[in-house]
């Protein structure tokens, strides 16, 4: 953004909604071993490695998906998508697959869906990039956006053309992912239409994805890649007055000369016979006004062109200095962050099951995570219990007491792990000897 930042930053959510939990596993152990959750050094060691093999884990389980993903994603490649040759109902199938692949892995990384009624709501209220966007949704066969993380942060912005300068306060996302679906040549209803996606570098039949953090949530709109600049009323008015103000004694200067004018030239066309000296001096008079109308249009024009691109340079700003991955390259940081927030949820949920005193029930256990982020690292956030209990149970180590329930103990927890590491990796194979 081009405001200033104020060093402002609070891991807290707006809403209280949000599912991300912005902290690392270190930091979660840290934090228990400072409130006196491991009794030894020794016993914070155990966690420490039934960290790593959880998260280990993890990383294995979600590799299928990020192949998968890319696997989906090849046909959409601006790179391949230009010479691609395959059957309609082969891109369908493809582009169907690539969404319900990119949701799944998004959706694991607590990333929500932004409506376009939000970002256009959010978009008249905006308070940091105060310029008027325009991205019509209907150049691009679908524009879907996703946020995770949010929190308020200060910016000091400019008013009455910098002579004002005050603090604002707005919601920001950490993260946002952003995916457009370029029309395929045969959607495409134009030759205009098409140069325009070729002037932006877009490939038809491509799927662009987009990874930015620290966006505030006024300023989505701006990620789009067909966004433009469009004058506020202000900048029309700051344009407009001055140009209304000069051009009228122009116009009027030109109005009472210009019948004399159009005279002068009846005269060499040969259309009238005679033209008096006064006449000539009219029409000298006219044909000045005429240019100094010209004159004038033209730096009106100027004025325009200089403040449009005034914006627009403010507008690429705010973007490019956040943008973190593109395109293939995304999975990777989503994936990441998928198996990352697995990993700390379900280390969480399974602290707390161990350390209960008396096995708690699912809703039990969820308030008291929730609590307890909220008190270490003031959190606010929803804990999704579902998927961290699934976790546990697909490794293991859940146990079910009616509708309570309890892990196994530390010791039996890392053999059980270990046990299910091993049989992620193939046997061993005799080499083949060589003929």
């Amino acid at each position: 953004m081009t405001a200033a930042m104020a060093d402002v930053r609070h891991h807290t959510t707006v809403d209280g909604l949000d599912q991300y939990i912005p902290v690392r596993k270190s930091e979660i152990l840290t934090a228990l071993a400072e409130q006196g959750a491991f009794a030894t050094d020794e016993h914070r060691g155990k966690y420490d490695r039934l960290s790593q093999t959880l998260t280990s884990i993890c990383h294995y389980l979600y590799f299928d998906l990020l192949d998968r993903l890319r696997h989906d994603y090849y046909y959409f490649s601006p790179d391949v998508a230009q010479r691609a040759a395959c059957k309609r109902s082969t891109i369908e199938g493809c582009y169907d697959d690539l969404q319900r692949s990119l949701e799944a892995v998004l959706t694991g990384a607590n990333f929500r869906e932004l409506p376009h009624a939000e970002l256009n709501e959010a978009h008249r209220q905006r308070s940091v990039l105060r310029v008027e966007i325009r991205a019509p949704l209907e150049d691009f066969r679908e524009v879907r956006l996703y946020g995770r993380g949010r929190h308020a942060e200060k910016f000091e912005v400019s008013d009455w053309f910098g002579l004002r300068r005050r603090v604002v306060e707005a919601d920001v996302y950490d993260d946002v992912v952003l995916m457009v679906a370029a029309k395929s040549r045969e959607e495409i209803s134009s030759l205009r239409e098409l140069r325009r996606l070729e002037r932006r570098k877009i490939v038809p039949g491509s799927v662009l994805l987009k990874y930015f953090r620290n966006i505030a949530n006024s300023d989505l709109k701006a990620l789009f890649p067909n966004a433009r600049v469009v004058l506020s009323n202000v900048d029309k008015l700051v344009i407009g007055i001055p140009a209304i103000a000069g051009g009228i004694p122009i116009a009027l200067n030109l109005y009472a000369s210009v019948t004399v004018l159009f005279l002068v030239i009846g005269f060499y066309l040969g259309l009238h016979g005679t033209v008096e000296d006064k006449d000539m001096k009219t029409a000298l008079a006219a044909l000045a006004a005429l240019a100094a109308l010209g004159g004038f249009l033209l730096t009106q024009w100027v004025k325009y062109q200089r403040q449009s691109l005034k914006h627009q340079i403010e507008l690429t700003d705010n973007v490019y200095y956040r943008n973190i991955n593109n395109n293939a390259g995304v999975f990777d940081y989503i994936i990441g962050a998928a198996e990352n927030q697995s990993a700390k949820e379900a280390l969480l949920a399974y602290h707390f099951l161990a350390v209960a005193g008396v096995p708690p029930t699912a809703d039990e256990l969820d308030g008291s995570i929730e609590a307890w982020l909220l008190k270490s690292f003031a959190l606010d956030v929803d804990f999704k219990i579902e998927r961290a209990l699934a976790t546990l149970e697909r490794l293991g180590l859940l146990r079910h007491h009616g509708d309570r329930l309890g892990v196994l103990e530390l010791d039996a927890a890392f053999a059980q792990l270990q046990h299910v590491w091993a049989e992620f990796l193939p046997a061993r194979q005799q080499p083949v000897a060589a003929e």
